[in-house]
């Protein structure tokens, strides 16, 4: 009687399994259900107050760094440009954030001709210095400020990868630095689906 118990359960089980949507696999580290990286509210380029709600029914991605920086940053946002590119239609459902861990340099202005260069819907954040160390230990990002020759010479270490959210906020993914455009592209795409 047990075994034909066991031999039913285990049937079962297959049964259920082969019913069950199958879990998506990335290419970035999934970090669903991950307690940290939860938002932000924060100003754009344009004085505009930011939550990652106002971007409901988009993926979301978001990078920091700062606009002087000399490799991480434009690479990664020239990926977003051809990762948008690459995805059509469905391109308009991407919203590319980028925060500023140099707020002492990056001014609205500044950022706003940065971020433009790339692509006019991009929208750049800037944390206060007084929010910048919070926000930075929320999301668990590394920066710091190496002095340069002169006070204002100085460069920005900082971590380089990208956080993204599905369409309804969650966060989900960490693409590693160098993960690429097409990658990105494929991830990007079944969280659309």
């Amino acid at each position: 009687m047990n075994a034909k118990r066991l031999l039913l359960l285990g049937l079962l089980a297959i049964v259920l399994t082969a019913c069950s949507p199958e879990k998506p696999s990335f290419k970035a580290i999934d970090l669903t259900g991950a307690d940290y990286a939860q938002g932000f509210q924060l100003k754009d380029q344009f004085g505009q107050q930011r939550t990652l709600a106002d971007f409901k029914g988009k993926v979301v991605v978001v990078f920091f760094g700062y606009t002087q920086c000399p490799d991480f940053c434009p690479t990664t946002l020239g990926e977003w440009v051809q990762v948008k590119q690459t995805l059509g239609e469905n391109g308009k459902r991407l919203q590319a954030v980028f925060i500023t861990v140099d707020p002492e340099r990056d001014t609205a202005e500044a950022l706003k001709d940065y971020v433009a260069h790339f692509d006019p819907t991009f929208l750049a954040l800037i944390p206060s210095l007084e929010e910048l160390p919070a926000l930075a230990k929320s999301f668990k990002v590394y920066y710091k400020k190496v002095p340069g020759p002169t006070p204002t010479s100085y460069t920005m270490d900082h971590q380089a990868g990208t956080y993204i959210y599905d369409t309804e906020g969650r966060l989900r993914l960490y693409a590693r630095y160098g993960l690429g455009p097409a990658a990105m592209t494929e991830d990007i795409g079944k969280l659309l689906n």
